[in-house]
This record gives structure tokens, sequence and C-alpha cells, in this order.
């Protein structure tokens, strides 16, 4: 593989939002990649005692095999990456040459309003609850190598400058 960039961030930062938007910048250069939300390849109720964040790990490894197969050497990955632990399993599931971290910021009134607006269901209190608390713990980790913020900016500006600063917008299709 070549290139990872891992957006990190909060609940309600706006990681999904602007990978999906990154995905589209890219896609309309050209640029081959694989958009993946690591989040929601762990959704499931399992067997007392399964390891989800195991299952999910793992199909990341598998997903990443299938595009890899077809030619994909650049892979954009949304993941609340709480510490060194999880960044290193990253780097195992999928080498790359070059892996690049990107948390993706906003006030945490801010994104405790998106998480309200979005989270409408029965763990809407308990989401809304972690965003100050996981964004203290991202605040310690400091495993980003570089920040964007994702607040009164547009979303194609937010995710054009993450992919800027990763060096992803050299153009071409591989």
């Amino acid at each position: 593989m070549e290139s990872v960039l891992i957006v990190t961030g909060s609940m309600g930062a706006g990681k999904t939002s602007v990978m999906g938007e990154a995905s589209d910048l890219l896609a309309q250069r050209q640029i081959v990649h694989a958009a993946i939300d690591l989040d929601a390849l762990g959704v499931g109720y399992l067997p007392l005692g399964a390891p989800s964040d195991g299952v999910m790990y793992e199909n990341l490894r598998s997903i990443c095999a299938n595009y890899s197969a077809l030619g994909v050497r650049r892979f954009l990955v949304v993941r609340a990456v709480e510490g060194e632990e999880q960044l290193q399993l990253f780097r195992e599931i999928i080498p790359a040459a070059h892996t690049v971290v990107c948390r993706v910021t906003a006030s945490v009134e801010t994104m405790r309003r998106r998480v309200e607006m979005r989270d409408v269901g029965m763990a809407q209190r308990e989401y809304i609850g972690r965003v100050a608390e996981l964004n203290a713990i991202l605040d310690r980790a400091q495993l980003e190598d570089f920040a964007v913020v994702n607040e009164d900016r547009l979303l194609t500006d937010v995710a054009m400058e993450m992919l800027e600063r990763a060096g992803w917008m050299d153009g071409g299709t591989s």
C-alpha cells in the first residue's frame, strides 16, 4: 500500500462528512482510493465474550485486501484513535509507506449540537456526554500529524485542506 490517511476526532467533529467530501474531491481528480468508516464495520450485537473491536479490525483487514487486489493504494479511514496501541494496529492492518493522522476539530459546543441533531435514538444522552470526554482523551494522546478545523467553514475547504496537508492532491490515478 502506498498511503493511509486516518481521520480522527471526537464525536460530532465531522470525521465522516470530511472523509466523504475528501473522497469526492479525489474522485473528481481521478485519484484512485478507498474511503472506509471503521465504525460502520463493527455495528452489531455479538455473543457474550466476542471482541467487537476485534471483528471490526478483521473486517478492515478483509476490505483493505479486497481493495488492494483491485489496485487501490490510498486509504482514507475514519476512526477516533484514542491511543498509540490503536494506531499501531492500523499500521499492522494497512501496511503503508506513508501513514498520516489528521484530527478533525470543532468546539465542544458545536460537536455536542451535531451529535444531538444526528443521534436521536436511545443512546443520544450517552453520546452527547461522550463528546467532551473523547475530546479530552484525544487531546492527551496527541496522535495527529496535523489538525483541521471543521467549524464555520465550507466542508469542501476542510476536506481540501486535509488532503493537501496529507500530500494527497498530487494528482495521478494511483
